[in-house]
């Protein structure tokens, strides 16, 4: 049984677990509100962390229930994530490609905010955080097909929304 230290196995993960409550909530001080208070309840659970298979998953699953438990108190009435999230932009590219990558990176982030929950979730952990599959599964307690099922109907339904929008406009 590997020893886990709070120092080295969950103070790290603390960037992925904000990028997943702000994936949820869209709102960044609610996001580390949400951060802060999981790092508490894992702590306090230091009891039982032998016991845990994946501390890692278990920080995920703290952080996506309080997420879901703050947006049912807030109500969702968030909008969108916040312009000062993005990269900052390419300068090799002139002025117009620059704005053409900029509204398209846009446009992905509000298909993407409307995502239903579990797939947003799904694809959060998966193509933003890079989680495997099985661990997935167990942040979100459902089976891994599932996971790759929602996965797939996310990635077919921002190809779908975006093709419309680049194509046909608004």
């Amino acid at each position: 049984m590997k020893i886990i230290s709070f120092r080295n196995d969950v103070l790290p993960l603390k960037n992925q677990l904000y990028r997943l409550a702000l994936r949820i909530t869209l709102d960044s001080a609610e996001s580390e509100d949400i951060v802060q208070e999981t790092m508490i309840k894992v702590w306090d659970r230091r009891e039982t962390w032998q016991e845990i298979e994946s501390i890692e998953a278990f920080c995920f699953t703290i952080c996506r229930n309080l997420a879901l438990d703050s947006i049912k108190r807030h109500g969702n009435q968030n909008d969108s994530l916040d312009e000062h999230d993005t990269d900052s932009p390419d300068q090799s590219l002139d002025p117009y490609e620059q704005m053409l990558r900029n509204d398209r990176l846009d446009v992905v982030k509000k298909l993407v905010d409307e995502l239903p929950e579990k797939q947003r979730s799904c694809m959060q952990l998966r193509d933003f955080e890079g989680k495997p599959y099985k661990d997935i599964a167990s942040v979100l307690g459902i089976t891994e097909e599932q996971v790759k099922v929602n996965i797939y109907r996310a990635r077919q339904a921002i190809k779908v929304k975006f093709q419309e929008i680049d194509n046909y406009g608004l």
